[in-house]
């Protein structure tokens, strides 16, 4: 039982909420944060302490950890779980990139000295692997990988994130033709273009423009007789129509049919892309919470950081003793105005189990408390 019900705010616990969430990498961690919960379970304690303990340790040792690309793809990833939906570009290169994050962090912590030394067998036994960081391998250990669907999606997108031109034979001929056509409706508009400059009938600068997906020529509104075509709009000012010449209009429409196939082909690659990811949506779940995490735990990595913390020994019975305790918020404050905080020297034990604050008002008896409250929750 925790009494009373506001025990965390009147420690102080919410404005250490607000600085985790504010050094979560993404709302996969910030979620952790708000499901946070107080623990009198000392072997709960002990591991979330040994996580963060190993995870400031794995940040020394170990060069370019991979705390990039923690993106929450969740909701596109529930999302395929009906038929006939598809992930989009941004989406697919947000799941290859977080899953490659994931990936190289189960890699690193199910780690063994085993992997290294190679050890053989010796009388028929094989001795027990150890772990460098055996607290945050428990997380790791059965945590589902996707190496198949990275390399999978390599083969669709580009470095960008853009759908390669090879995804499939049908797309690069039709990007081909695409290319092609678009090639040819610009050198038909710089004729054009060119031969009405000579004549007057457009300014010497003026260069060709896009409206509503065609290729068009800008010209003033007295003159735009001399040039055939269709008229697609005119500028706000009304002193400058834009006209799609004759000559390429079934150029232009063949571009509107290509892009329409373009697009149609996108889809289905990411079609048949998803029905391939569909079944291991569950898996995939799991990863992102292992993530998630992870995100936690660096974020407190972060704060024990900056509180300058260092971790206590939990034990299951009802002993305290704290050499020089702070209330880290408070020294944070009077950092900023140049004071120091007064630590304090508190031992209770079974037997002398009540702890009597006393002193005139304003003489830091709330603070005290809220030293011995933190301390207690943290």
């Amino acid at each position: 039982m925790i009494y009373p019900d506001n025990f965390e705010q009147k420690i102080g616990f919410n404005e250490i909420r607000t600085m985790l969430r504010e050094r979560c990498l993404s709302t996969l961690g910030k979620e952790q944060v708000e499901k946070m919960a107080f623990s009198d379970h000392a072997e709960t304690v002990n591991e979330w302490l040994m996580q963060v303990r190993e995870f400031r340790q794995l940040i020394l040792e170990v060069e370019d950890f991979p705390l990039q690309y923690f993106y929450d793809v969740r909701e596109s990833i529930v999302r395929i779980r009906i038929e006939n939906t598809h992930l989009e570009e941004n989406e697919l290169f947000d799941l290859r990139r977080s899953l490659s994050t994931i990936e190289s962090i189960v890699k690193i912590l199910n780690h063994s000295d085993e992997d290294d030394s190679h050890a053989e067998e010796n009388d028929g036994w094989r001795r027990e692997k150890k772990y460098t960081y055996p607290a945050l391998h428990r997380l790791a250990k059965d945590v589902i990988t996707f190496p198949q669907i990275i390399q999978r999606i390599d083969q669709i997108l580009d470095k960008y994130g853009k759908i390669r031109d090879n995804a499939t034979p049908e797309l690069l001929q039709i990007r081909r033709e695409l290319a092609k056509t678009e090639g040819s409706i610009s050198r038909s508009l710089y004729s054009i273009l060119r031969s009405a400059q000579s004549e007057g009938v457009v300014e010497k600068d003026v260069t060709p423009t896009l409206r509503d997906g065609r290729l068009v020529i800008p010209v003033i509104p007295t003159l735009k007789k001399k040039i055939k075509g269709i008229v697609h709009d005119e500028s706000a000012t009304g002193k400058t129509v834009f006209i799609e010449p004759t000559e390429v209009v079934e150029a232009n429409n063949r571009v509107r049919e290509l892009e329409g196939e373009e697009r149609k082909e996108i889809i289905r690659i990411l079609t048949n892309f998803t029905n391939k990811v569909r079944p291991y949506v569950r898996e995939m779940m799991d990863s992102y919470r292992f993530l998630a995490k992870i995100d936690l735990i660096q974020a407190k990595a972060k704060i024990a950081e900056i509180f300058k913390a260092i971790e206590p020994e939990v034990e299951d019975h009802p002993h305290i003793d704290w050499i020089r305790a702070i209330h880290p918020l408070l020294q944070i404050s009077l950092e900023k105005k140049g004071e120091k905080v007064v630590p304090l020297d508190i031992i209770l034990t079974q037997e002398k189990r009540i702890l009597i604050i006393s002193g005139p008002n304003a003489g830091g008896k709330s603070v005290c408390l809220k030293t011995v409250g933190l301390l207690q929750y943290m």
